[in-house]
């Protein structure tokens, strides 16, 4: 599991050109940050008048993932 947090400002996006074949290449700087491989799937969806392309990782290499998190927190009065 690779742990990735990007921070994009619209600055620093990248342009990508969209093929008669509906295709894109996902750049290089994005596809290593994101530790993407060939062949693997994605997810692709409309959000907000934008285009979302999610890897679909398999659940499994998520174990582990929020090791070591703080859920603690306050609970009303009349919570158990």
């Amino acid at each position: 599991m690779t742990d990735v947090s990007i921070v994009v400002s619209y600055d620093s996006m990248e342009t990508v050109t969209i093929s008669p074949k509906f295709q894109v290449v996902i750049p290089q700087k994005v596809r290593e940050a994101m530790g993407l491989r060939s062949g693997e799937k994605a997810k692709v969806f409309s959000f907000r008048n934008r285009i979302e392309i999610v890897p679909a990782r398999d659940i499994r290499t998520l174990r582990g993932y929020l090791k070591g998190i703080d859920t603690s927190f306050v609970r009303d009065g009349d919570r158990l």
